[in-house]
């Protein structure tokens, strides 16, 4: 079990990469995933727009480092911190790691499949089921997309009188 300390450091991981992706003008979400010792065994941040694949979210590429940490696809008694909810895609990577744990900042009401719109991790059809822990730094994950998204429209309000 993970120590409130532990917890705070962890979503202060996934913050920081969350950054990382908001400089490389990429939505800014981060995600960290902890060993049961609390130990960072994998990052990422958002590379949709860098990569132009979709399937370049945070959580995916923070459970592909893991995996390379561990040499295991299994990540059963880790912990995952994200700071969006994840989508489907990321909820079921998430099952099939086997992740024990999701702590997320700020819920996702577009795509959020943790409980916004649909609850992956609640289905009894499927397999692993991981606890959630939402809300943790919730006001700044919640920042960190607001800023970014105001600064972006206003960039394209500047493109556009420009024309």
């Amino acid at each position: 079990m993970l120590s409130s300390a532990e917890k705070k450091q962890g979503m202060q991981y996934a913050l920081q990469e969350a950054a990382k992706a908001a400089e490389c003008g990429e939505v800014p979400i981060g995600a960290a995933i902890v060993d049961p010792e609390g130990t960072v065994i994998g990052r990422g941040h958002n590379r949709r727009e860098q990569d132009q694949d979709a399937t370049q979210h945070a959580e995916i590429l923070a459970i592909r480092a893991a995996n390379q940490t561990l040499k295991s696809w299994r990540l059963e008694d880790c912990s995952l911190f994200v700071t969006l909810e994840p989508c489907c895609m990321c909820a079921g990577a998430i099952i099939n790691a086997r992740i024990k744990t999701v702590y997320y900042g700020t819920p996702d009401p577009k795509a959020g499949a943790a409980g916004s719109v649909v609850n992956l991790f609640q289905l009894q059809a499927l397999n692993h089921h991981p606890s959630l822990v939402p809300g943790l730094y919730r006001e700044q994950a919640s920042q960190l997309l607001k800023t970014f998204f105001q600064t972006l429209r206003r960039q394209q309000k500047a493109i556009k009188r420009g024309k």
